[in-house]
């Protein structure tokens, strides 16, 4: 019998290289400048010279698009490799070390995930002021306590498995066993919570810089068009349909590649 397709993969899939074409392209090429102001294209509705239409300032929106794409991906990117590097390695040796080291940083997991985490992060914002790099810090700390807890729940069902039984009889060394035996081991688990986390982070990006708090300008930012946008919503909503689009898109993919992966693994 031929196997069933895994439609979710395959649309995830999809939608994700799209995107990230799409980004890369705005990396190398826009066809205008992204910060530009044109008064005779102010509001221009999207045609061949415009594809995506013009803002309140003239700037073109595809060329905006195509750069807060980026913006908006590198943010959730490093985010999600901070929070996320820093959550594995707590819950590796909080799982498999147990003892004190597990209580102290467990509680401190604790203390953090009992605050709201927009809030957290407001919080953190308000301390270190508005922007990209800072925006990525205070989501990157906010992600921690959940990657530490999925790690940790891992590595506490498989540390007295037979096979890191018989590598510590081996004299393999609790480094090694750690991130040679048993890591390896949980990566369908994170891959799930890596694409939860980069859709959260993409939102929560987009929703600092609508508040003014995140990507500041020139900088161009999804979250920040949309912010900008809304007030021209019922004369010119070509200026909110397409970064809302990106947003979209972008979140849906991964979400979708995520969910695809890990029906593959379960199968």
């Amino acid at each position: 019998m031929k196997k069933k397709r895994n439609l979710t993969l395959i649309i995830g899939a999809v939608l994700t290289a799209f995107m990230l074409l799409f980004l890369l392209i705005g990396f190398f090429y826009t066809p205008y400048d992204p910060d530009a102001m044109n008064g005779a294209a102010k509001f221009a509705a999207p045609s061949l010279s415009h594809p995506f239409g013009c803002d309140h300032f003239g700037r073109d929106i595809f060329s905006r698009v195509l750069k807060g794409t980026g913006t908006t991906f590198f943010v959730a990117f490093a985010t999600l490799l901070l929070g996320g590097t820093i959550g594995v390695l707590v819950g590796a040796f909080t799982g498999y070390f147990g003892g004190w080291i597990d209580e102290i940083l467990m509680r401190i997991n604790d203390v953090i995930v009992s605050f709201p985490g927009i809030l957290l992060t407001l919080v953190f914002i308000a301390l270190l002021g508005p922007g990209k790099y800072n925006v990525i810090l205070a989501l990157g700390i906010v992600f921690i306590p959940s990657f530490a807890r999925i790690t940790r729940s891992e590595f506490l069902a498989r540390k007295d498995m037979d096979y890191v039984k018989s590598a510590r009889l081996m004299g393999v060394s609790h480094l090694r066993i750690i991130f040679v035996h048993i890591l390896p081991n949980t990566v369908p688990s994170l891959l799930s919570m890596a694409a939860i986390g980069f859709n959260n982070a993409v939102l929560s990006e987009a929703g600092m810089s609508f508040l003014g708090i995140g990507v500041q300008p020139p900088d161009a930012s999804l979250g920040r068009m949309l912010s900008e946008s809304q007030t021209y919503l019922m004369t010119a909503p070509w200026g909110s349909v397409f970064p809302g689009l990106a947003v979209i898109l972008l979140a849906l993919g991964v979400s979708l590649l995520g969910d695809g992966l890990q029906k593959k693994g379960g199968n």
